[in-house]
């Protein structure tokens, strides 16, 4: 709706082409607004705290200060700014890095511009989005785990339930009419859940979750 805020972008990306592109395209949608573009993590840094973005759109692999490095330390100084990684890595080590580091979703950059601007819209509303490839690296991660019960003790039979949710990247809203609870008792449990497992985003819950076969299957998914 017109009266809504639109959602505040900043593009990170050390190829010229690629920053224009996103911006040619994500800034003729309604709801979006790109409040500048930059090309590499310091500079990144330095505009997340003069512009205020929303969601950041942020490449990994960049000179002087990587995507990887930017975020962590965007997440320390701004929490409540979501970034996207949008990025052609895919090895383990740099998702799991990026994840840990506080990225709220992983896209690939031969995902659609739609994709894109989706990716950012469940950014800006508390939800993850990752690359499918990306999912399937994760699953492979988990089965090869070893620690799936790991750190789980501290958790209540409720917050053991949340975190599932958040691991299948539902919003505090959703989550709410999920378990019949309100809006702020699920962002309380998040807090809880965050503070009792030592992480410092819901992306690092989400992960967590992840890892360890926490997340339910839906009715009629496949085991």
């Amino acid at each position: 709706m017109a009266d809504e805020p639109r959602i505040r972008v900043l593009l990170v990306d050390d190829h010229a082409v690629v920053r224009r592109g996103l911006h040619g395209f994500l800034g003729l949608l309604d709801d979006l607004e790109i409040v500048g573009e930059v090309e590499d993590g310091s500079q990144a840094i330095r505009m997340a705290e003069e512009t205020r973005p929303d969601v950041i759109l942020m490449d990994l692999v960049m000179p002087c200060c990587d995507g990887i490095a930017a975020t962590a330390e965007i997440k320390k100084r701004r929490p409540e700014v979501e970034i996207v990684a949008l990025t052609s890595f895919i090895e383990e080590g740099t998702v799991v890095a990026a994840l840990e580091a506080g990225a709220t979703g992983y896209l690939l950059k031969d995902a659609s511009a739609d994709e894109v601007a989706d990716a950012v819209r469940a950014a800006y509303a508390g939800e993850m989005r990752l690359d499918p490839a990306v999912s399937r690296l994760l699953a492979e991660r988990l089965r090869r785990s070893t620690s799936a019960t790991e750190m789980i003790e501290p958790l209540t039979a409720r917050e053991l339930d949340v975190l599932g949710l958040v691991g299948r990247g539902l919003s505090n809203k959703e989550i709410a009419a999920r378990l019949c609870i309100t809006e702020r008792t699920a962002r309380t449990h998040v807090s809880n859940i965050l503070g009792k497992l030592g992480l410092t985003s819901r992306t690092q819950a989400a992960l967590y979750a992840v890892e360890r076969d926490l997340v339910p299957r839906e009715p009629g998914q496949s085991e």
